[in-house]
């Protein structure tokens, strides 16, 4: 059994999405402050963070796209964590179309998008040009009954401005958490592993970060 992480880290300023600030961290109590409230030897640190949910490698409910749909309290456990994974093998592909996915069993399974197009994260070439999941094959993977869909990409859509989001829109409208900016995709064997990313459960946010990563428990290739 091994254990893959598949986010990226959050680190003050970073950029995840054109027009989306980054992080600002900062001190709500300091360790010597603390020191003066505390036996002798005793002392701890408190912080702060400000971000936009959409921080990150993070996770969409369905409230993101739908004033009624579920948020972060909303969406069960078992459609974020422990879930059986499925990797799609995608580098090189602008798009993902439905003639990429027939023939896979998502049913209940966590798909997993691989693209590649992490190694761009960081700099300017990851928000342009980037591969999506297309609105057909959205529509597939909830047909199918797919429990959760990600992505290693700047956005599961293309996204042009003013754009329609076809793929959010499908998805989350079946109830499927959708989790963007995902990493390491490729040191996931195609199946036999677990998948998680449970966000913290904040009434009224339809997205936030989360802790992705693996348990791999065999090799299937």
């Amino acid at each position: 059994m091994a254990l893959v992480e598949l986010s990226h880290p959050i680190t003050p300023g970073m950029i995840t999405y054109p027009g989306i600030p980054g992080p600002e961290l900062g001190v709500h109590l300091s360790r010597e402050e603390s020191r003066g409230m505390y036996a002798p030897g005793t002392e701890f640190f408190i912080g702060t963070i400000t971000l936009a949910a959409n921080t990150g490698t993070y996770l969409d409910t369905p409230f993101h796209r739908y004033a009624e749909g579920p948020d972060l309290t909303g969406v069960p456990l078992d459609r974020m964590a422990d879930l059986d994974g499925l990797v799609v093998a995608a580098e090189g592909l602008d798009a993902v179309d439905v003639d990429h996915l027939k023939g896979l069993d998502v049913a209940g399974r966590a798909v997993l998008i691989h693209t590649g197009w992490d190694v761009h994260f960081g700099t300017d070439a990851y928000f342009s040009g980037h591969p999506y999941l297309t609105g057909e094959a959205a529509a597939w993977l909830a047909e199918e009954g797919a429990a959760l869909v990600g992505i290693d990409s700047l956005n599961i859509d293309s996204t042009p401005p003013r754009g329609s989001r076809p793929a959010h829109s499908a998805l989350l409208a079946a109830g499927i958490p959708i989790v963007e900016h995902l990493t390491n995709l490729g040191a996931l064997p195609a199946a036999g592993f677990r998948f998680h990313a449970a966000p913290p459960m904040i009434a009224g946010m339809g997205t936030f970060p989360v802790r992705a990563y693996a348990i791999v428990t065999s090799i299937v290739t």
